[in-house]
């Protein structure tokens, strides 16, 4: 059986933290694939800062070269708010051969328990926390911790640093700033 992990977002912008946080649970896990999953509408956060098609072309874009790294649509195909339970149910559903790790970081992993039906959520994939300082990931449910990269980078620092025309090329992949250039997002 496959084993694919799956890592959500709004991505916006994706970044190298992102691929770092991918390409280490790939590695310690002995995954087969991991699908990026941007969201359409994430419950606990508000709207993303730039279009849908933008955010795909990014990720797209921050993707291409690595064949280990796909992308799956279905919570933008689906729309509305995006809830992990449905997304996993639709996603073995549509796929009943293969096993899937849910990635979250260390912040989701001690917010794990206002998710909802996580009771019924942990039943559907085993969750992986990526270790970060200054998280005790203290939770009741089963979540493998693995220790990922130390990149402190988030995608409100760099649409920050985009606004006020501070760089950000080391932040994300060179395609993805074509991207954000060409379309002028985050000005």
């Amino acid at each position: 059986m496959k084993r694919i992990g799956l890592l959500g977002g709004t991505f916006d912008p994706p970044h190298i933290g992102h691929l770092a946080i991918a390409d280490e649970v790939y590695k310690q896990l002995a995954l087969d694939e991991v699908w990026f999953i941007p969201s359409a509408s994430p419950p606990h956060k508000p709207a993303a800062h730039v279009a849908t098609k933008d955010r795909i072309a990014m990720l797209e874009a921050a993707i291409d070269c690595d064949d280990r790294f796909k992308l799956e649509l279905i919570e933008i195909e689906r729309q509305g708010k995006s809830y992990t339970i449905d997304t996993l149910t639709a996603l073995i559903e549509r796929y009943p051969n293969l096993s899937f790790y849910f990635i979250i970081g260390a912040d989701m992993v001690e917010y794990l328990p206002k998710w909802n039906q996580v009771d019924n959520l942990v039943q559907l994939a085993q969750f992986v926390g990526v270790k970060r300082p200054d998280y005790q990931l203290l939770t009741p449910y089963p979540v493998t911790l693995i220790n990922g990269p130390s990149l402190d980078v988030s995608s409100t620092e760099i649409r920050e640093r985009l606004a006020s025309n501070q760089p950000v090329h080391y932040l994300v992949p060179p395609k993805v700033m074509e991207i954000i250039k060409e379309r002028r997002l985050y000005e």
